[in-house]
């Protein structure tokens, strides 16, 4: 029974570990402390091994779970009441959560909220710039909506594109209302460590 459980609570441990580094934004924005999104990123390399560990273990739980019931000598059952913790219910409970941890980079960028942008009708041509930032430390869609709602807090924003693969973020805004290193405060409020950044040439229509 002690080992069951140990085997489930390592399954557990183990999901909510390989998708840590995408939850942690997530919950940094709930709780209104940005910094802590970056902290986790050094889990990603390990999340391929992390995703193994929760599949061999939970598939081994189930294993022992669903094999024949051991009979007595006289070829009955030993059945006795079992905690709520292990019969296949909570097992199948925990299963889901598991697998809901282990996708949570598929569908974490979602739950993050937006935040309001300026239409570029409302500015000036001449006052519209574009910067580039190398940013280091974001893994997933995840860490992507985290610094794009950062950057989409400041006033003047039009437009903020992240790419997580190429390790940037490019802003478009109005120079008027902010500017680049307000941008770069900004973004690095979140944990992640911006490398350094450029201004862009804009393509004028």
């Amino acid at each position: 029974m002690k080992t069951e459980s140990s085997i489930i609570g390592a399954g557990l441990l183990a999901a909510i570990a390989s998708s840590l580094c995408c939850i942690t934004p997530i919950l940094a924005l709930l709780a209104g402390t940005s910094s802590l999104a970056g902290n986790f990123g050094w889990l990603e390399p390990l999340r391929p091994f992390l995703i193994g560990a929760t599949i061999l273990t939970l598939g081994y739980a189930w294993y022992d779970k669903l094999k024949p019931i051991k009979k007595d000598d006289c070829g009955c059952a030993i059945i006795g009441k079992l905690p709520f913790w292990s019969t296949k219910q909570f097992l199948g409970i925990i299963t889901f959560f598991a697998i809901a941890m282990t996708a949570f980079p598929m569908y974490g960028n979602y739950l993050i909220p937006t935040s309001s942008k300026t239409e570029m009708s409302e500015i000036k041509a001449d006052n519209i710039e574009k910067v580039e930032f190398k940013v280091k430390g974001m893994t997933c869609a995840g860490c992507e909506g985290h610094v794009k709602h950062e950057a989409e807090k400041l006033k003047g924003i039009i437009e903020v594109l992240v790419s997580y693969e190429k390790g940037n973020t490019i802003v478009k805004f109005d120079k008027t209302k902010t500017s680049a290193s307000a941008i770069k405060k900004a973004i690095k409020s979140t944990g992640y460590e911006v490398k350094n950044y450029k201004m862009l040439k804009i393509k004028q229509l």
